[in-house]
């Protein structure tokens, strides 16, 4: 098998080049390298279950990873739609999968842990902050972060990876929240910083995922 961290350089350097380009105010060039890091993710994934028999959680990985980058590029591949119901879309189906994913392939712990209680009051302090200013969108933003935060709490009986990969993906959506329905709140530099806790949040959950199937592998392979 490939050394992990190999497989996963391509998608690390656009990653930077991307949150870069954000931080220099390089408007074009953050564009499409947002919409190379989900594929460039997806390759990461193949390359690194290369050995390993593909699988059910492998494919929920790559369908949750594609709906991602259908919400990342929303704007871009659905022009007529409005884009923030169009994102919401994407990538509350994307958590769904990766609930899927957690919940029947992924889980290392018979129980929830204690602490992952906090996500249930991160979704009702995020709601009652922000629903004056969520309009038509309140309701939709409230299901969306049910499953955002379904995301997170399954994830805490996974790999430690996968764990602190869903707690950046919280935040970077939480980031985001607040610079779509309160933007005159938050300053320019988090804009990168939604893209560097999400870069970092979808990769680990990748990483986390490939390390514990491979693992599974080599157990079933010494039985």
């Amino acid at each position: 098998m490939p050394r992990l961290w190999i497989c996963f350089a391509p998608y690390i350097v656009m990653s930077a080049v991307h949150v870069a380009a954000l931080f220099a105010g390089a408007g074009d060039l953050a564009a499409w390298t947002k919409l190379a890091l989900m594929p460039l993710l997806a390759v990461a994934v193949v390359w690194g279950a290369r050995g390993t028999a593909w699988s059910s959680p492998l494919t929920l990985l790559l369908v949750a990873i594609g709906l991602s980058w259908l919400g990342d590029g929303a704007g871009a591949f659905f022009p007529l739609l409005p884009t923030v119901p169009m994102m919401l879309l994407f990538f509350g189906l994307a958590h769904l999968f990766y609930i899927w994913l957690f919940t029947r392939h992924l889980a290392e712990r018979r129980r929830l842990p204690l602490w992952s209680a906090v996500y249930a009051v991160w979704w009702v302090v995020l709601l009652a902050v922000l629903w004056p200013n969520l309009g038509g969108l309140a309701v939709a933003v409230a299901a969306y972060g049910l499953v955002l935060g379904g995301t997170a709490v399954t994830a805490s009986r996974c790999h430690p990876l996968v764990v602190w990969g869903s707690v950046f993906f919280l935040t970077s959506d939480s980031i985001l929240a607040f610079r779509i329905f309160t933007p005159d709140a938050m300053p320019g530099w988090t804009s990168p910083l939604v893209m560097l806790t999400y870069t970092l949040g979808q990769g680990l959950i990748a990483a986390g995922a490939l390390v514990s199937l491979r693992a599974r592998t080599r157990v079933e392979a010494a039985a």
